[in-house]
This record gives structure tokens, C-alpha cells and sequence, in this order.
């Protein structure tokens, strides 16, 4: 009874995980309803009210061209977290099935695969996705593509690690004696494996992407003007810091506190998924 008590205790999500979820959850339902909830229009320019400090009428007050920032928080964290969806989206399918093809089946093509993601890895992740979305222009778009072009060899590295201890495995071998072909054993079993590891690679991931985009908005490279984005709305706000603190310090502490809560699950799961193979 207390064994099956303990695995019970160890897969429950932990504390931390409790909370980071929690906030997530919050930032993501705070950009769903903020249209519908949030009356201000967070675009709509208003010169009398510029520059004013948080009130009973705008919360987070407002930036240099009177818009509320509230507004332009609430909007802005369906481009931010947006923008980490899609890139979760796009670079762990390819970078599980990259690591996943080069660790099952070895030989030339994993050389091959992993030569070009040592490549990729060679160079700064900031400074490669800068290049790619000053290479690619401005907007939502081409940011997601210019991270997720520098994101997925993590995955295909975390992926072959595993694909390589994973293809020794006796179920593995009954499959080759059977006649299964390395396609089938790839995609159908070895890939459902690797899985778990990369969701807490993921989740770890997603506070890093949303700096990066962050960083992307804050150079211009991110959402077009006037659509509120995070990054962007601390770049508007820097030249006010001594005036004005609010424009730029509330985008800001949205940005930390999403982040950390990224951090806190990823951390707690983990944890969890770690006991659990444990």
C-alpha cells in the first residue's frame, strides 16, 4: 500500500508546475477575452490623455500617443503567446523526426542529419534568428519563422540521444526478426517514445522563445505598428522610463512573469517525467 502510495505522490504534477501552469493558463485566457472584456480599443490614439498614470479609468494608464496600455497588454499577449504556439508547433514535429530518423537508423544519415544541426547550433540562437527575420522583413510571420529555423536542433539532438538507446531495445529487435521495416519502426514506435521528453523540452523552451520574440518586436522585426506586441511596447516605452515608468515596465513584468511561468512547469514536469522512469 505505501509503494503504490508513493507513485501515486510522484505522479502528481508538483507544486511549481501547479503554479507555472496556472499562469500560463491565466496570460493565455487574459489574450482570449481581452476583446470582449477590455472596452478600450488598444490602437485607438487619444493625444489629450498622453502619458497617463495608472487611474481608476485606464489601470496601466497610457503610452506617448494616449492609447491604453491595458488594452495594448491584454491584445499584445495573443501576438506574444502566439507566437510561441506556432513555433512549439512547427520545430518539435521536425526536430523529434530529424533526431528520430538519425538515431534509429545510423550510418551516413546520421552523419548527415547531424552535421547540419552541429551547423545550426554553431551560431548564437538570438543573433541567427535576427538574421533570419532581417532577412525575411518584418512581421508575426516571418519571426515565427526565423525562430523555429534556429529552434528545432535542440529537439534533434534530445530526440537521437534517445532514438540511439531506444533502437538496442529487445521490442525493437522482435520488430526487425519480424520483418517491420525501419519506416514502421521509426514512426510507429520509436518516435510515440520520444514524446514525453520532448513536451518538457518544449515547455522549457517556450520561456526562451518568448524572449527571443520579445526581442525580435523591440528591433521592429515583430508585429507591424500600431498592433500591440510586448517586445514592441517596451521599444515605444524605453524613452519614457524617467516620465512615465507604466509604458514600458508593464509589458515587461508581463513578459517576466509569463516566462517564469513557463520556467515552473517545465521544471515541474520534469521532475515528474524523471520519477517516473526512475
Amino acid at each position: 500500500m505505501r509503494e503504490s502510495g508513493d507513485r501515486g505522490a510522484r505522479r502528481s504534477l508538483p507544486i511549481t508546475a501547479r503554479i507555472g501552469l496556472c499562469i500560463v493558463i491565466a496570460a493565455a485566457l487574459a489574450g482570449l477575452i481581452a476583446p470582449w472584456t477590455i472596452s478600450a480599443i488598444p490602437t485607438e490614439i487619444d493625444l489629450a490623455r498622453r502619458l497617463s498614470p495608472p487611474s481608476a479609468e485606464h489601470w496601466f494608464g497610457t503610452d506617448q500617443l494616449g492609447r491604453d496600455v491595458l488594452a495594448r497588454l491584454g491584445h499584445g499577449a495573443r501576438a506574444s503567446l502566439g507566437v510561441v504556439v506556432m513555433v512549439v508547433a512547427l520545430v518539435m514535429p521536425i526536430g523529434i523526426a530529424v533526431g528520430a530518423v538519425a538515431g534509429t537508423l545510423g550510418g551516413w544519415v546520421d552523419v548527415l542529419l547531424m552535421r547540419l544541426t552541429d551547423v545550426v547550433l554553431a551560431f548564437p540562437r538570438l543573433i541567427l534568428a535576427l538574421a533570419f527575420a532581417a532577412a525575411l522583413g518584418p512581421g508575426l510571420e516571418n519571426a515565427v519563422l526565423a525562430i523555429s529555423l534556429t529552434a528545432w536542433p535542440a529537439y534533434a539532438r534530445l530526440a537521437r540521444a534517445e532514438a540511439l538507446a531506444l533502437r538496442e531495445r529487445d521490442h525493437i529487435n522482435a520488430i526487425r526478426l519480424l520483418g517491420g521495416s525501419e519506416t514502421r519502426i521509426v514512426f510507429g514506435h520509436v518516435l510515440p517514445l520520444l514524446l514525453p521528453s520532448a513536451v518538457v523540452r518544449a515547455t522549457l523552451d517556450m520561456a526562451g522563445i518568448i524572449l527571443t520574440a520579445a526581442g525580435l518586436g523591440f528591433l521592429g522585426l515583430g508585429a507591424p505598428p500600431p498592433e500591440p506586441e510586448w517586445g514592441a511596447m517596451i521599444a515605444e516605452g524605453r524613452q519614457f522610463l524617467l516620465e512615465a515608468w507604466w509604458v514600458a515596465t508593464v509589458p515587461g513584468f508581463a513578459i517576466l512573469i509569463v516566462s517564469l511561468g513557463f520556467n515552473l512547469l517545465g521544471d515541474g514536469l520534469r521532475d515528474m517525467v524523471d520519477a517516473r522512469a526512475g
